[in-house]
Order: C-alpha cells, then sequence, then structure tokens
C-alpha cells in the first residue's frame, strides 16, 4: 500500500504527516520544535535574536538539520521509509537562502550531516523570514522604480511587503553587494527544502513565487519589471517556476542510505503554507471560504482568476489545485474579542450566550469599530476602538452588546473586505479555537449568509501537502481526496436569511464610519 509524505516546514517545526490513500488512514504525524530540539541553532522561537526587533532572521542551516532529525527520529519509531511513493512540502512564505555556485555541484556524502555539508553553500548565513518588517524603504524604492504600488499590486497580486521577498533581496543587494554577487541561487523556503531532498536545484510553485513581489500572475513567470525594480542580475539568480504536481527530481541517494528511502521516490515542487492549508482544509475550489479564528483572523478563499485588491489589504497567490487563492489577513482577531471580554467581564460561555439568548442582529444600533492596536485589513497604526451607540454602550456598560459589537463588526469586516475576489462563499470552513463559539459562527453566518461549518484538522500545511503527493501520484480526484481526509465535523449553523437587510444596513453603516473616522471611503 504507497504512503504519502508531507512536510512542512515552519517558524518553529519541522512536521511530517504521512498518509495512506487505500486506507484512508494517516499513519504518521511527527515534529521537530526548533527551539527545543535544535537549540545550538540559537532560534528558541525559530528564529535569531536581534536588537532591532523589525529583524527577524533565522540559520538555514537548521531547517536542514531538522530534516536529518525528523527522519531518525521517525525511523527509530518504526517509520518505514520505503513505503513512500511521493513527497512533497510546504514552506513558511516569504523566507529566502542565499546560495552560492557551489549549491549546484552538492554531492551529499550519506556518512555526514546534512546541515555541515550545506554550509559551505551559503553566500548569506542567515534568512529573512515572514516576520521581518525592515525594509519599507526598500518597499517605497521598488514601488517608485516599477511605476507605483498599485502597478505593483496589478502585477503581483500584492502591493510591496516588507516581509515578501523581492524587498528582502533588495536590502540585501543594497547592504552587501559583494554577497549578493557571490549569490548564484536565492530559494525560497519551499524550493531550498526540495532541493536538499532531491539533492539538486528545485523549482518554485505559483503558490509560494506569488508571495514575493516578482512573479507576473499573468504569465506565472518572473516580472521583468519588478525583476529591475529590485536588483540586478535578478532574474538568474531565481530558480524556475513550475506548475504544481511537477516533479522536480527524485530522492537523493544520501536519504535512500541513510534512512531507507526507496530509490525513485519522486519529490513534487513544494509551495507556501497558506496554498497547502488551502489544500489541507478542502476548499481549492470557488465557492468554499475558509476562516480562521485565531490571534490575527484569516479569511482565503480558491478564486477562478488572478483578480487583486484595488485597496491592496488583500493578498494573490497560485492555488495548487489550479487556478488562485486569496489571503485577508485581520490583525484584530481573538485579542480584540478577549479585550472585550476583559472589559465588560464575560468569559467565552458568557460571550456566546450574549449573542444567541441576550441581543439580536443589528445590535439595536450599537457598533465598534473593532480596532485595539495596528490593523493589517485596513491598513492602520495605534489605533483604539471607537463604540457608537448609546452612552451605557459607549462607556462599556452593556456586556451583552459589548459582545454582539465585536463580533458583527469584525465579521461585517471581513466580508466588505473579502467582496474583491468576485466570489460569494456557499459554505465556510471556519477553524482556530474561537471556532468552538455558537455565537460567532451565527454571527458569520447571517452576515455571510452562508453555512458555517467546523474543521478540526491540525497541521493542515503538511496535510494538504501530502495531499499534494498523493493527488500528482495517483491522479485521483481532489473531492474524494477531501471526502476522506479534509472532512468537516458533524454538524453546522446555517444561515438565517431574514437578517439579510439587517447585514446590509450595517455594513453600511460601518463603511460611513470608517471614513469618517479614518479616511478610508470605499
Amino acid at each position: 500500500m504507497p504512503q504519502f509524505l508531507g512536510l512542512d516546514s515552519s517558524t518553529q517545526s519541522l512536521t511530517a504527516v504521512v498518509l495512506d490513500i487505500d486506507t484512508g488512514k494517516v499513519v504518521l504525524e511527527q515534529s521537530v520544535r526548533f527551539g527545543q530540539e535544535l537549540p545550538q541553532y540559537r532560534c528558541p522561537n525559530g528564529f535569531l535574536e536581534n536588537h532591532d526587533n523589525r529583524i527577524r532572521h533565522s540559520d538555514p542551516l537548521m531547517w536542514a538539520a531538522a530534516l536529518d532529525r525528523l527522519f531518525a527520529k521517525c525511523k527509530s519509531a518504526g517509520m518505514d521509509w520505503s513505503k513512500i511513493a511521493g513527497i512533497c512540502g510546504s514552506g513558511q512564505q516569504h523566507g529566502s537562502v542565499y546560495l552560492n555556485d557551489h549549491f549546484f555541484d552538492l554531492h551529499l556524502a550519506p556518512d555526514r550531516d546534512l546541515a555541515e555539508q550545506i554550509k559551505p553553500c551559503l553566500s548569506r548565513a542567515t534568512s529573512p523570514i515572514w516576520m521581518d518588517s525592515s525594509t519599507s524603504a526598500e518597499c517605497a524604492e521598488i514601488a517608485k522604480a516599477a511605476g507605483g504600488e498599485e502597478k505593483v499590486t496589478a502585477i503581483t497580486g500584492s502591493r510591496p511587503i516588507e516581509r515578501f521577498t523581492g524587498p528582502q533581496i533588495r536590502k540585501f543587494y543594497k547592504e552587501n553587494p559583494a554577497a549578493y554577487r557571490q549569490t548564484a541561487r536565492i530559494h525560497l523556503v519551499s524550493s531550498f527544502m526540495a532541493s536538499l531532498l532531491c539533492g539538486g536545484d528545485a523549482a518554485i510553485d505559483p503558490g509560494d513565487g506569488a508571495g514575493m513581489n516578482l512573479l507576473d500572475l499573468s504569465t506565472l513567470q518572473w516580472s521583468d519589471i519588478l525583476l529591475a525594480a529590485t536588483a540586478p542580475e535578478l532574474a538568474s539568480k531565481l530558480p524556475r517556476v513550475v506548475k504544481n504536481g511537477t516533479a522536480v527530481g527524485q530522492i537523493a541517494d544520501y536519504f535512500i542510505k541513510r534512512y531507507g528511502f526507496r530509490p525513485g521516490t519522486p519529490i513534487f515542487v513544494w509551495s507556501g503554507d497558506n496554498p497547502c492549508s488551502l489544500v489541507g482544509m478542502g476548499a481549492t475550489a470557488p465557492g468554499v471560504a475558509v476562516i480562521s479564528l485565531g490571534t490575527s483572523d484569516t479569511f482565503f478563499a480558491a478564486m477562478p482568476a488572478p483578480r487583486t485588491d484595488p485597496q491592496g489589504y488583500g493578498h494573490v497567490f497560485g492555488n495548487p489545485a489550479g487556478g488562485f487563492m486569496c489571503l485577508i489577513c485581520f490583525t484584530n482577531g481573538s485579542l480584540a474579542r478577549e479585550e472585550v471580554m476583559k472589559k465588560v467581564g464575560l468569559d467565552y460561555e458568557g460571550f456566546a450566550r450574549a449573542i444567541l439568548e441576550e441581543t439580536q442582529p443589528g445590535n439595536a444600533g450599537n457598533m465598534l469599530l473593532p480596532y485595539f492596536g495596528n490593523e493589517t485589513t485596513p491598513r492602520l497604526q495605534s489605533t483604539a476602538p471607537r463604540l457608537f451607540g448609546d452612552e451605557e454602550f459607549k462607556n462599556w456598560k452593556k456586556p451583552a452588546a459589548a459582545a454582539r459589537a465585536i463580533v458583527e463588526a469584525q465579521a461585517i469586516s471581513m466580508k466588505i473586505h473579502s467582496a474583491w475576489i468576485g466570489v460569494t462563499p456557499t459554505t465556510v470552513r471556519v477553524t482556530g479555537g474561537a471556532s468552538k463559539n455558537e455565537g460567532i459562527l451565527r454571527v458569520l453566518a447571517d452576515v455571510f449568509g452562508a453555512r458555517m461549518v467546523r474543521l478540526s484538522i491540525s497541521n493542515s500545511a503538511s496535510l494538504g501537502a501530502a495531499l499534494m503527493a498523493a493527488q500528482a501520484v495517483t491522479n485521483r480526484r481532489w473531492e474524494d481526496l477531501y471526502a476522506v481526509f479534509s472532512a468537516a465535523s458533524p454538524g453546522g449553523i446555517d444561515p438565517d436569511l431574514s437578517q439579510a437587510k439587517i447585514y446590509e444596513k450595517l455594513a453600511g453603516e460601518f463603511r460611513r464610519r470608517l471614513c469618517e473616522c479614518y479616511g478610508i471611503c470605499s
């Protein structure tokens, strides 16, 4: 019975998921935590300490060492790696690895650790990751050279973003031009890890490539305009871009001899963690959206065509199952909900009861703008919530109304700031800690006019990667794979469509207040 391996190289860990699609079982879930298990790389939280908190880099040798540790750990526990028929993976998006020309002559000796052999190939000792926010100047320079932020968004699906790879490359070129000249290849975390597995130079997929401010969505190839705006001779330093499901090599002899992988095992092009999570959550078809209710809330969904957010808040990536996907982040997620609970003295049970039993849709005219700090969508700095309604409500004297107000505001903000994708979801798959709250799901269902179903999937990125490997080898329909491995929890919450006019009116009021208070008008 063939099995399929999905790997996820995230900020703080490397995780493996192995699927047996004939039995429909997950036969392995195992992780290596960088801080605890690889302390020698000085990345206790997945990144190196720096006195400048805008700078967030990791040691790429740690990611190589994690592969060795993970495979050895699983083999010692009885995992037979020779059963693996295909491998794919997920990498934390936007992180980059800088390699010299020794990388192209890589011959991995099975009697020496992987990190030891990769070290001479690095032209830059550290890798900027998605948490880095030190490239504001470079974002402005790229935008100016390319013809403005709107031009960059139209080409790449995102405005110039500090954590994206293009601005990070430009900063490296400016600060260390000699090391930049010595750089023969710039890989993403995803393509670097795939390269290690096949002992060669792996390609990049459109899902992760679109998170670089360098990929032209209309061609799914590197944009000449953005390459020229970023750094000289950059085209020669980037891997090729290939569609998902493309084999980028076979498992290297190193892993065959050291861990018992089967010769000829295909390595398929990896993607970013967000595209892989779209697959793992079974949401690669337009009409099904995912809302993750975490510290920050995230909305992502498949798109049939590469439309872009005219306000520049959302992002567009390639969809591993074909087409495109959007991702929109709302920084004030659970943190904002918890701030409201603290202010009015409610726990999660009381929060749900306030929405379901003690208040009505529209909240009797009481509403708030739900920003307790910096916000990504819309872009706001150092904000505080704004309350509108009667005096008791504005003074936090109505706990039930405050509970409904934060949830209605967040749901409406998600809906109006995702309208640009041009697809109205009929089903929303909801995950994250707050998805257990019936009150929150009731409001989301009524605001979106869509059925809410819970997902209890863990390790969605590595699961998605394993499904991508399985689909590439077996050519099974995505729907059949999802029915087994990405099924939603029983039950769900259907919308009360009689509330549509109330929420349409509230959305108009929300837009008016946003324009009035922050000058964000649409």
